[in-house]
């Protein structure tokens, strides 16, 4: 009954204007695959950010440094934008994305990976090199470019899961293995309510947040 209930207000959310905020979303990021690399290494920044920490002062800094900022501002200036977010773990955030400096080519690398392998060997291959990233993290840069097929199990959406008994409770940690046993769960949802997995994260992360945010 409680999964029902999760399912009559997704649909119901679907016949409001929350739809367009969603369908505006996705088409910005179905537009990276026109944008150049800058772009799509900022938006692996933004990603390394969101990592622990909240998505709005993740996007105060991204505003703040912009794509050249992330791609060539000395660490000190990194760091500096960070703290003047009141964004969590300056140290370690500003590391990652010097470090992550190494894959200016994301664009390149990621298009090419997903040509080739699909989108779930690009999400390996982001785990495996980029330092900071994590199955959450790879699943949202990913979906933040353009591909629609993995689940952001972030803590909105695993509470909302637990809460529906989706899933029987919400994991204290997520391993490789729980993370894609979780999202087998979550592509089934989408796949019977006729979404993307995309859209079905925007919508529980509006039902959770109320907002749409990337």
């Amino acid at each position: 009954m409680i999964m029902e209930s999760l399912e009559q207000e997704l649909r119901k959310l679907q016949k409001t204007t929350v739809s367009k905020k969603v369908g505006q979303r996705l088409r910005e990021f179905k537009s990276f695959g026109k944008k150049d690399p800058k772009e799509w290494f900022s938006e692996l920044c933004f990603c390394l950010l969101t990592a622990n920490s909240k998505a709005q002062s993740a996007l105060q800094i991204q505003e703040k440094l912009g794509s050249e900022g992330f791609c060539n501002a000395r660490s000190e200036d990194v760091k500096k934008c960070i703290i003047w977010a009141k964004h969590r773990f300056h140290n370690n955030k500003t590391n990652f994305i010097v470090q992550a400096r190494e894959h200016l080519d994301i664009k390149e690398k990621i298009e090419f990976i997903v040509a080739q392998s699909g989108e779930e060997q690009a999400r390996e291959w982001l785990v495996h090199n980029i330092k900071g990233l994590g199955y959450k993290e790879a699943s949202h840069f990913l979906r933040n470019v353009g591909y629609f097929n993995l689940a952001i199990l972030d803590r909105h959406i695993l509470n909302l899961m637990a809460e529906n008994k989706i899933i029987s409770e919400k994991p204290k940690s997520l391993t490789k293995k729980n993370y894609l046993e979780i999202e087998k769960k979550f592509q089934a949802l989408a796949l019977k309510l006729g979404l993307i997995v995309a859209e079905l994260d925007l919508y529980m992360w509006y039902m959770k947040t109320g907002e749409v945010l990337k």
